[in-house]
């Protein structure tokens, strides 16, 4: 991502905040950040300063998406921040929207979000539903403070499929021969960090991140089988199937809901389009699925 000679980057003269700095992606980015040189430019928001990575330099600022006086004192002075979208919940769409206040208060001025292919109010994922509302609450909030934005729409992770295959060594859902572009949550880090320290964009700025090619279910199953040198298998359930499958984990009903609407959105096809924006952005192809399962990268 250049810059011309009128362009100020946060890297070079801004503060960087990164939310979710104790989970996989925030704490990528943070890492990612802290090699690149600019440890005493970012400030770690995490729910516990106990559990914040060890990043020399770097501050450490402990806040709760819910709490809207915690936020607007942990954003306070970023140039960008980083808002990693909450876990899971019944009340994320709440929290999230409390963190957009609460950045735009603070002032913020480059707000990059990590939002999911197809976000919207009537996506077939139900959890891509949370980042339509969030959008829309993204939106709202840079209207009105002049924020500027960039939404990261990454797909699902490729990370996953193996955690998804579980200890059997298999992948079970209704997604049918749907096709999905997973993207290797590595990429989606280097893109973060990427954006993070570039030029903010002048109006809303959307990425879709995906990898490089798009994939049935049955083909991951043959070529994680190969890397690993053992059978993978996939089965394609009915709705009844795998309602029945999850039922033994006592979930509430809206995460059964969201567990199986991974797979019904894979096969409506909504989450098999491959973009070319990681390139774009890295300068490299994506990783791909055997990358993934080596971490060599």
């Amino acid at each position: 991502m250049s810059t011309t000679d009128d362009d100020t980057t946060a890297a070079d003269t801004g503060r960087l905040g990164i939310t979710g700095a104790t989970g996989q992606l925030g704490g990528r980015v943070a890492a990612l950040l802290g090699e690149r040189g600019l440890a005493e430019r970012l400030r770690l928001i995490v729910r516990s300063a106990a559990r914040a990575p060890r990043i020399e330099g770097a501050e450490v600022a402990e806040a709760s998406f819910g709490d809207a006086a915690a936020c607007k004192e942990a954003f306070a002075g970023m140039d960008a921040l980083l808002l990693v979208s909450a876990g899971e919940s019944a009340d994320r769409v709440a929290q999230h929207r409390t963190a957009v206040a609460a950045a735009a208060e603070a002032g913020v001025g480059h707000l990059v979000y990590t939002s999911f292919t197809g976000a919207s109010a009537d996506a077939e994922f139900t959890l891509a539903r949370d980042h339509g509302a969030t959008e829309d609450a993204i939106r709202e909030a840079a209207a009105r403070s002049g924020m500027r934005v960039t939404l990261l729409r990454d797909d699902f992770y490729l990370d996953v499929l193996r955690p998804w295959a579980g200890e059997g060594l298999t992948l079970r859902g209704p997604a049918r021969d749907g096709r999905c572009a997973f993207v290797a949550r590595e990429d989606v880090a280097q893109v973060a960090a990427a954006v993070l320290t570039g030029p903010a964009p002048a109006d809303e700025r959307v990425l879709e991140l995906t990898g490089g090619e798009a994939l049935s279910l049955e083909e991951v199953a043959a070529r994680m089988g190969a890397a690993l040198g053992r059978e993978v298998t996939y089965v394609d359930e009915t709705m009844e199937e795998a309602r029945a499958s999850r039922a033994p984990y006592g979930a509430p009903d809206w995460e059964v809901a969201a567990w199986i609407s991974t797979y019904t959105a894979i096969a409506s096809g909504a989450l098999g389009e491959v973009s070319g924006d990681v390139r774009a952005v890295l300068g490299r192809e994506p990783l791909r699925l055997e990358d993934v399962l080596a971490a060599e990268y």
